[in-house]
């Protein structure tokens, strides 16, 4: 297996080109690995549906706590569908179904774009962006939930805050290689014919245009993992609830309790986001 594919130019040097396509089924047989390893070891550590609520006072919690915010559910669908898109279109002609894809191609990656840029300016503005930031006492409590989950632990005694320690890590990973696709993708854009920018294939010397690519394929077969990932725990019967709360933004008070330290995810009647 290789890593790179290299070519020669018409001057007899060898360039880099892009990854080699290896990585892609790679990407796809670790996926399968990892959601194959979890289905045997929460087969042997079966994890209650509906665990108990916090026996911590919570006065003032609604009925209906809100999770996600409206803006917030209609960027992470867009966002999920772009991506999708991006995915087919730029993958499934490597694995030989053929169809004019690249204008399909960059007017996925242009709203992919777009609502990562709304995103950031929300995020700033109207959420509390602290709640998915990863901090060296979280990276401890995570290193705690891996001996646990390793059997070479005790119990964990918190309940997370608004995101598991493992979300927001997933969350930054997620971030990496949607800059990663967005950047190189919009550089890209001056190879092909396209609405936006003139046509200029030598507005970089060879060898910048292959690590271009290069880091375009990597964000981009690292989408495929995680997104085969995301997509088996979005579905998994003591999970749903999450995914529930990205379509209608709230989750019970029950829910609540059972998943979250009201101590650190602090919500009330009042609270919107």
């Amino acid at each position: 297996m290789s890593l790179f594919q290299w070519e020669q130019n018409p001057w007899g040097q060898e360039i880099l080109v892009r990854i080699s396509w290896d990585l892609l089924y790679l990407s796809i047989l670790g996926g399968a690995l990892f959601i194959i390893g979890h289905l045997i070891y929460r087969a042997k550590n079966p994890t209650p549906a509906s665990p108990e609520p916090s026996g911590k006072a919570a006065p003032g919690v609604p009925e209906r706590v809100v999770r996600h915010s409206l803006a917030a559910r209609l960027f992470h669908w867009i966002m999920a569908a772009s991506v999708l898109v991006l995915l087919g279109t730029g993958f499934f002609p490597v694995m030989g179904i053929q169809f004019d894809w690249v204008e399909i191609h960059w007017i996925a990656g242009l709203v992919l774009v777009a609502s990562i840029v709304f995103h950031i300016i929300h995020a700033l503005g109207w959420m509390n962006w602290r709640d998915i930031w990863i901090s060296g006492k979280d990276w401890a409590e995570w290193k705690a939930e891996m001996q646990h989950v390793m059997g070479k632990g005790g119990a964990i005694e918190k309940k997370p805050g608004k995101y598991p320690v493992d979300h927001r890590i997933f969350h930054s990973m997620i971030a990496l290689a949607a800059f990663g696709v967005m950047i190189t993708g919009l550089l890209m854009m001056v190879r092909v014919d396209n609405a936006l920018f003139a046509r200029n294939p030598y507005l970089l010397e060879d060898s910048s245009w292959g690590w271009v690519y290069v880091i375009h394929g990597l964000s981009a077969v690292g989408f495929v993992g995680m997104i085969m990932t995301h997509i088996y725990f979005a579905v998994l019967p003591e999970k749903r609830w999450m995914t529930i709360s990205m379509i209608w933004g709230w989750v019970t008070k029950k829910e609540y309790l059972a998943h979250h330290d009201p101590e650190r995810w602090v919500v009330s009647k009042e609270t919107t986001d």
